[in-house]
Formats: C-alpha cells, sequence, structure tokens
C-alpha cells in the first residue's frame, strides 16, 4: 500500500508542476512567496484530489495494464498510479483465447490481492476473461450466432466442448444428422464407442440455453446446421422422389440420407428423412430391421416437409394390395388366416402376405363365452375366419373366429391310431384262433409219422 501511495505522489508532483510551469509565472512566484513549499504541495493535492478523485481499486475490482515482463509462469502489469500488478501461474490463462501477451500490450486483470509479501498487487487475467467469457457467450446466444468448439471427451449422453474457456455441453439429440451416432440395437456402449471417435474434432454449434450462476452452458450442432439444410430442403417439394440411402434403422423406422441431384457424393448437400415403420411396406412391421439394413439403396416419396424434417415413405412407390382386396375377398367369405399378433382388443390375421384383419376379443368371447383368448388361438397358427367387413380405402377388415383347423386333425389322427389298434388287436385274435385251428392236424400229422416208424420198424423185425 505505501508503494501505491508512493506512486501516486510521484503523479500528483508531477502535474503539479506541469500545472504550473504553464500557469502564469508571475502568480507562480506570488504563491511561492506567501505559501511555504509543504503548504503548497498539500493544498494542490488536495485541490488536486477534489477536481479528479482517484478511486483505489478493492479485491474483485477489473483494472486495465501494460505489460512489462512476460514469463511462463508470470506477468508483470503497470497500472499506473496503482503500483505494479503480477499475475501468476493459471490465472495467466485467458478463456477469450487472445493470444500469447507481449509487451505493450494492454490486458484486463481482475484484483485478487491488494499488496502480497513482495508488495505487489496481485492479478488474475484468467477471472477477468471469465467475466468477459460469458458476456460474449449471452451476446451470441441472443444473436443465434455460430460457435466453433473443440470436442474435449465423451460420454453416454453426449459430448464435452469449451466455448471462450468455459465448458459445456452437446447432448446426442443435438448433433447434426451427419455426426448423430446410429446404432441399430440402441447398445449406448456402442453409442460411446462412435461418440469418442469426435474427440478432438472441431464442430460448428449454437448457444442453445446458459446459466451463468450454476456454470451451465448447453449447445447444439443440430442448430447450426439448420439453416444449411433448410436451404438446400428447399430444393425439395411433397410428392418429389428421391434415391438415398439407409443411414440408420431404429424402432420407429428407418433414416435415409440424400440429396438434392440424388448424387451422394456432395456430402455438403446431403439431408437427411424419416421413414416412418408405418411407410416402409404394406404388410404390418413390427421389427424395421426385417425390412431394411444400414447401407441399402432405396426410393422413397416426401409426403412430408416441416422446417428442417422430412418424411418419406418407401411403400407409396409400391402397388396397393387393397386395392384389389375386394376382388378377392367378400364379405361373408370362409377364409384361412394366421395369426400374426394378439392384443388386449383382440388378433391381427393375414390372409396373406399383404391382407390382414382384426378379430376382436368381444366376438370371440361373445362366440365361446366359457373359454379365455389363448385357449382360442395361438400366434403363428391357422384358423378359419368369417369376413365380417371390408374397408379397402382405409385397410380395414373385420373378422370372426370360425374354427380351429387342428381340430380336424387330432379327430382324423384319434381316428387313425384307433383303428391301428383295432387292426392290430384283430390281428392278434386271428393269430391266437390260427394258433388252435393248427393245432389238431399238427397231432394227426405226429401220429400218423409215428404209427408209419411202428410200422417200418415192424417189418424190420420179421
Amino acid at each position: 500500500m505505501n508503494d501505491i501511495l508512493a506512486s501516486l505522489a510521484d503523479e500528483v508532483d508531477r502535474l503539479s508542476d506541469e500545472k504550473i510551469s504553464n500557469s502564469d509565472p508571475v502568480a507562480a512566484v506570488k504563491t511561492d512567496e506567501k505559501t511555504t513549499p509543504e503548504e503548497k504541495k498539500i493544498s494542490f493535492m488536495e485541490q488536486l484530489l477534489l477536481n479528479n478523485p482517484i478511486e483505489f481499486p478493492s479485491i474483485g475490482d477489473t483494472v486495465i495494464g501494460t505489460v512489462l515482463e512476460v514469463s511462463s509462469s508470470e506477468i508483470y502489469l503497470d497500472l499506473g498510479p496503482f503500483g505494479t500488478g503480477l499475475v501468476l501461474g493459471k490465472e495467466i490463462k485467458d478463456g477469450m483465447g487472445s493470444g500469447k501477451l507481449k509487451l505493450g500490450d494492454k490486458v484486463s486483470a481482475t484484483v485478487t490481492d491488494l499488496e502480497n509479501e513482495e508488495g505487489y498487487i496481485e492479478l488474475s487475467i484468467r477471472e477477468a476473461s471469465y467475466e468477459k467469457a460469458w458476456e460474449d457467450i449471452e451476446k451470441k446466444r441472443d444473436a443465434g450466432d455460430k460457435v466453433k468448439t473443440k470436442i474435449i471427451s465423451a460420454n453416454k449422453g453426449g459430448l464435452l466442448i469449451e466455448i471462450n474457456g468455459i465448458a459445456g455441453f452437446l447432448p446426442v439429440s443435438q448433433l447434426s444428422s451427419k455426426n448423430y451416432p446410429r446404432v441399430e440395437d440402441g447398445d449406448k456402449n456402442k453409442i460411446l464407442n462412435l461418440l469418442k471417435k469426435l474427440v478432438g474434432q472441431e464442430l460448428e454449434v449454437c448457444i442453445l440455453d446458459i446459466d451463468r450462476e450454476a456454470e451451465k452452458l448447453i449447445a447444439s450442432e443440430k442448430a447450426a446446421q439448420s439453416e444449411q439444410e433448410k436451404e438446400t430442403i428447399s430444393n425439395f417439394n411433397v410428392g418429389d422422389v428421391i434415391s438415398g440411402e439407409i443411414s440408420g434403422v431404429v424402432d420407429f423406422g428407418a433414416f435415409v440420407k440424400f440429396s438434392p441431384s440424388n448424387n451422394d457424393t456432395k456430402i455438403n448437400e446431403r439431408v437427411e428423412g424419416l421413414v416412418h415403420i408405418s411407410e416402409l411396406a404394406w404388410q404390418l412391421i413390427e421389427n424395421p430391421r426385417t425390412i431394411v439394413k444400414v447401407g441399402d439403396k432405396v426410393e422413397a416419396k416426401i409426403i412430408g416437409i416441416d422446417n428442417d424434417k422430412i418424411s418419406l415413405s418407401i411403400r407409396a412407390l409400391q402397388a396397393d394390395p387393397w386395392t384389389k382386396a375386394t376382388e378377392k375377398y367378400k364379405t361373408g367369405d370362409i377364409v384361412i388366416g394366421k395369426v400374426h399378433k394378439i392384443n388386449h382388443f383382440g388378433a391381427f390375421v393375414y390372409l396373406d402376405n399383404d391382407i390382414h384383419g382384426l378379430a376382436h376379443i368381444s366376438e370371440m368371447l361373445n362366440m365361446y363365452p366359457d373359454k379365455n383368448v389363448s385357449d382360442l388361438i395361438k400366434t403363428g397358427t391357422e384358423y378359419q375366419w368369417k369376413i365380417l367387413s371390408i374397408e379397402p380405402r382405409e385397410h380395414r377388415m373385420g373378422l370372426i373366429l370360425i374354427g380351429d383347423l387342428a381340430k380336424p386333425e387330432k379327430e382324423e389322427k384319434e381316428k387313425k391310431t384307433k383303428k391301428e389298434k383295432v387292426e392290430k388287436a384283430d390281428a392278434t385274435t386271428e393269430e391266437v384262433t390260427k394258433e388252435k385251428k393248427e393245432k389238431p392236424a399238427e397231432k394227426k400229422v405226429k401220429k400218423e409219422k409215428k404209427e408209419k416208424k411202428e410200422k417200418e420198424v415192424k417189418e424190420v423185425k420179421e
């Protein structure tokens, strides 16, 4: 503090001398005659402070200094009347990325200690830049500016980034279609492995949300790309047919990447659309992966455009099998159909590869009141059904269970088994009877042989 006061006194003397030399020489002499040097100095200083009050910095204040000396571990700043400031170690870091300081540079720093053991004011460039960094981030958020950021690390939820020296987070959901990890089975470990490949890369993002007090910063790559994507998407219209490649398959559908020229080599122009599971094919689909896989080349029709979202349909380019359903099936027909799926309101039944109907559970229970649905039908089994209604435009067909195709087979099998048992029993009886019939004959033959042998022996003796 003494150094500060001494420096301030020297600065006042300099200003006093300049003022006197520039004023009337006679008045200066008269002043010197009437007042002692000490009185003159004190009175001028008081007047100077009254006219130009100087506020001494406090801890936490930001001051501007001129670089006097720079090394890797410390920087000395000239603070004018307040003396010399010292910036040490990690406090040198400037989050705003202003680059390496050199002699004569002006720099802002925050006061952390008014006087250390060596008599210097201790400062922090890092802390001063921290406030500026947040202010800059707020401005960029409000303006919707794009910011380049480097990926620091990754976790299962997204990427850790840094903007203006402040740590932030880029969620997986906010990645662009180019970098979004498409994992078919949704395995989080596989997703993490793909995210780790982005570490070290530089991405262009927009700032979605900040909270300075909580030190929270959320960014979005998707938002930064949206303007470019919107410009590309403007080349398309609902009804256009595109050629693309399956870029990802999820439980609710498949993603397709394509470009305006249908030329996949123009990566920068490529956009991505979604084919919902219901638009992959005409049949019922439980798992999109049974229909398409990543890398498949497909054609699809654009059925919707909402800002930067494109909805596609593959089945729209295929013939609708329901248009000829009434030619093949009629209300009242008795048909054979295989149960595809059973849920709480009924069973979906396929009559062929494309046409399916719904057998409502209430109809089955009304017809078989003493049975449970699980007793009546099984998934993957064929049964007899009666067609109650057909609505081709709505792709609907109402069915009612008539009979279990397995029952006649069981009855036939039982009859066959019973017949085989009877035949076997009859054969056994016949054999026994035959045996019984054959015994007297055998006795007669034996008797005749015996008599013949006895006769021969008798003749020899005679």
